[in-house]
């Protein structure tokens, strides 16, 4: 009975000193071994054989790229105003060494030094250039934290700046004065729409009134050219149809009539020419006798001068 107890613990034993002896790293990590509590390796990732009860793991590190958010720290900005400022840091260990013998804690000691690279860097800008220059602020917080933390086996990738608030009295002033720009603006593009459209509709007008004025000149070249050509009809009728005197002392005392037409007629002045168209028209009716028989040759007209004053006549009414 105590051979078969004796062999259980030697059993125990063994497989705990094989739990000891095998050591499984996995990917994208690395272990410390030390023996009798000195750095003696490091373990990378897969199957690696250790002596039990001889060395022992301290530390296992993971080696992927890690986030840390840090929570809000009060900054003083060049013009002493209080901000809150978040930060993410992006860090990898690339000594896992470095990582456990050079510093106690490495995220705490990042987490330190950026608050007060943060101070220094925003102690030298105010509030405006703090707000608008956030690359700027990257790219100092993240060299001086390179360069600090490279001698502890760790490499800082990327440093962000997830807010910066500024005072609640400070907010409202800047809502106001972005609502102020905003109806600045505003106010702005309306006045320069409604120029606008003020200028397109004068230019409209321009444009209308030309085109009105070259309309009506082009009309009236139009209208003239035709009674010019009407004119030149009427004279080449006439003249082909050879119309001798007669004829026009007639159709000119049908004219008198429409000379007379008219409300606003009140005196009519008979030109000098009638006395040529009757004398004219007389000659012609006095070839003929009555019932349409010819007379005798020979003036039977008194004559009369061809030039005669003219005589007012009494108003038509």
């Amino acid at each position: 009975m105590a051979i078969i107890i004796v062999l259980i613990i030697l059993v125990v034993l063994v497989f705990i000193a094989l739990m000891k002896t095998v050591q499984v790293i996995p990917q994208a990590s690395a272990a410390i071994v030390e023996r009798f509590g000195r750095y003696t390796r490091t373990l990378n990732a897969g199957l690696n054989i250790v002596v039990p009860f001889i060395d022992s793991i301290r530390n296992r590190i993971d080696l992927r790229e890690q986030v840390v958010p840090f929570p809000p720290q009060p900054v003083i900005t060049q013009d002493n105003l209080v901000v809150n400022i978040d930060t993410v840091i992006y860090y990898q260990v690339t000594d896992a060494r470095a990582a456990t013998y050079e510093v106690s804690s490495f995220i705490q000691a990042i987490e330190q030094l950026t608050v007060t690279t943060l101070r220094n860097i925003i102690g030298g800008m105010d509030l405006e250039r703090t707000l608008t220059s956030r690359e700027e602020i990257n790219a100092a917080l993240r060299g001086v934290l390179d360069e600090a933390t490279g001698k502890w086996g760790i490499r800082v990738n990327r440093v962000e700046l997830k807010a910066i608030e500024p005072p609640t009295s400070i907010q409202d002033s800047m809502e106001k004065q972005m609502r102020a720009d905003r109806d600045k603006r505003a106010a702005i593009l309306t006045a320069e729409g409604i120029r606008q459209s003020q200028i397109l509709t004068a230019e409209g007008e321009k444009q209308s009134a030309i085109l009105r004025a070259e309309g009506e000149a082009k009309a009236a070249a139009l209208r003239a050219e035709g009674e010019a050509q009407a004119i030149r009809t009427v004279f080449e009728s006439i003249h082909a149809g050879d119309a001798d005197e007669k004829l026009l002392s007639y159709q000119y005392l049908q004219m008198l009539p429409k000379i007379a037409e008219g409300d606003a007629n009140k005196l009519w002045i008979v030109p000098s020419e009638i006395g040529d168209a009757l004398k004219g028209l007389s000659g012609a009716v006095g070839n003929f006798g009555p019932l349409g028989s010819p007379r005798p040759s020979g003036d039977s007209v008194p004559r009369q001068a061809k030039e005669s004053p003219r005589r007012e006549q009494p108003p038509i009414d």
